[in-house]
């Protein structure tokens, strides 16, 4: 592979890499081929990417020896449900494929979960390799193996934990995404920054994310990398992830998911920061610069639904625990800690956190 190709490890078990650079996806045949053996590959994506780059992932995986066939559904979070998931397990049947074949998940999100989740119930677990083509998915879902589709009652509600066999992150994909796709990407990066680290913050600030994605992606999934081998099922310190998320998907469901998942937690992150502020849990004054950021990168700095809309929402969410509920708290930029607190607490906290 070229010189511009970065790759991550990600020490769980079984162990994968993250391989970032450009020319990933005509060139994926020959590297899965190392990773995985020549088998079935089923290539699920969505009807907005398929036109874009399914021909190019297929020759490449034929060329490589590859039996390959594909399954496209309709784009967007309303595909995220049961439905989805039983046509494609159906498709994977219909296909014969066996447990030494592998489902490449090429697309964003929704389509990483979807496949993802497929290939973790499929005949009790089949291989899968996620194939990101947008920010978000690069920087954040495609790492980790959270898998889930969204039920009546709220957001990822249903799901599987599936570590992909490998993650291949063609950065030539970025120029294909409009400007609010781009945004939802830009979205959880931020949020990394917040969470982990100042200076990757700063770069949200004086615009490197448009000059120098590679970098930002990688410095992202090394982050993800770490926290995922210390706690991959999500026990302790991965719950510092969902930073800005118990609203963000709040406001997700309350907009029947017409408002996209990076454009929420961009939202969200600005209400708890506020929030934090507000409440005295911060060790420094930090809303205004991360509403600002938010804003220079084309994202929401609040939301238009209320703090008892909210805080019904949020009270279904996967990260409560009878009673209580786990928020992440920024306390500066780059230290963020998890509160633990009554659900019967979240309204005021998030009221706090509204615009006036």
């Amino acid at each position: 592979m070229s010189d511009s190709i970065q790759t991550i490890p990600v020490n769980t078990f079984p162990p994968y890499a993250v391989s970032i650079g450009p020319g990933l996806l005509s060139a994926c045949g020959p590297q899965l081929r190392e990773i995985v053996g020549p088998c079935h590959m089923a290539v699920v994506t969505d009807s907005t990417v398929a036109p874009l780059y399914l021909d190019t992932v297929a020759r490449s995986l034929r060329d490589a020896g590859f039996a390959v066939s594909s399954y496209v559904f309709p784009a967007g979070e309303g595909s995220k449900n049961f439905e989805t998931l039983s046509a494609i397990l159906e498709f994977l049947a219909e296909e014969r494929l066996t447990r030494t074949d592998c489902v490449a998940a090429l697309g964003g999100g929704v389509t990483g979960d979807m496949a993802g989740f497929a290939a973790a119930v499929y005949l009790r677990g089949i291989r899968c390799v996620q194939l990101p083509t947008t920010l978000l998915s690069a920087v954040d879902s495609s790492v980790g193996g959270k898998t889930a589709i969204d039920l009546k009652a709220g957001k990822n509600l249903a799901g599987a934990f599936l570590q992909p066999a490998a993650v291949l992150c063609d950065t030539g994909c970025l120029s294909t995404l409009p400007a609010a796709v781009f945004a939802d990407g830009a979205a959880e990066a931020i949020k990394t920054g917040v969470l982990c680290d100042e200076s990757l913050f700063s770069l949200f600030e004086d615009g490197t994310l448009t000059a120098a994605p590679g970098e930002v992606i990688a410095r992202c999934v090394a982050y993800k990398a770490g926290v995922v081998e210390r706690d991959e099922k999500e026990q302790g310190e991965r719950r510092l992830l969902n930073l800005g998320h118990t609203v963000g998907h709040a406001i997700e469901k309350c907009s029947g998911y017409a408002i996209p998942h990076g454009h929420a937690v961009a939202a969200g992150l600005a209400v708890i920061a506020r929030s934090a502020e507000a409440l005295g849990w911060t060790e420094e004054p930090i809303a205004a610069r991360v509403a600002a950021c938010l804003a220079k990168n084309g994202l929401p700095t609040g939301t238009a639904y209320g703090a008892a809309e909210l805080a019904h929402a949020a009270s279904a969410d996967k990260k409560r625990a009878g009673a209580d509920i786990t928020l992440v708290i920024p306390k500066k930029i780059g230290v963020c800690a998890l509160k633990k607190m009554p659900v019967a607490e979240l309204l005021p906290v998030i009221a706090a956190g509204l615009e006036g």
